[in-house]
């Protein structure tokens, strides 16, 4: 693997399991960003955290690392709605920390940038 893509391997990795963490230590920012229409966002939250911290871990081991990667895909499609519902319902992270709307908008493509970056490592 060439050096560029090795260091990004590492950077998608360990910001993912990073965050995964963090919806187990700090959930409450978290279930802010779960839309309401959504049952036990407690729940979903932990779920995605597992799933974060899966993705990222399977993402360093070669004969898992394809899998991760489609598994991450399908996870920044999962949470998705939440960037959305960030958005229309100006909820933020921290109650005390709105975010600007126009970070909220930039969020919604930045989505793709994630998915084309896990897809990078599908093969």
């Amino acid at each position: 693997m060439p050096p560029f893509k090795l260091a990004a391997l590492w950077v998608l990795a360990i910001a993912m399991v990073a965050v995964g963490v963090l919806h187990f230590l700090r959930p409450k920012p978290f279930v802010r960003i779960v839309p309401s229409y959504l049952p036990a966002p407690l729940s979903l939250v932990y779920i995605s955290g597992f799933f974060e911290i899966l993705g990222g871990i399977g993402l360093l081991i070669p004969q898992t690392r394809a899998w991760a990667a489609w598994g991450l895909i399908a996870l920044y499609v999962a949470v998705f709605p939440a960037n959305i519902y960030m958005l229309t319902h100006e909820v933020s992270l921290d109650p005390d920390k709105p975010i600007p709307r126009w970070a909220l908008w930039l969020r919604l493509p930045f989505q793709f940038v994630f998915i084309g970056w896990a897809y990078w490592f599908t093969r």
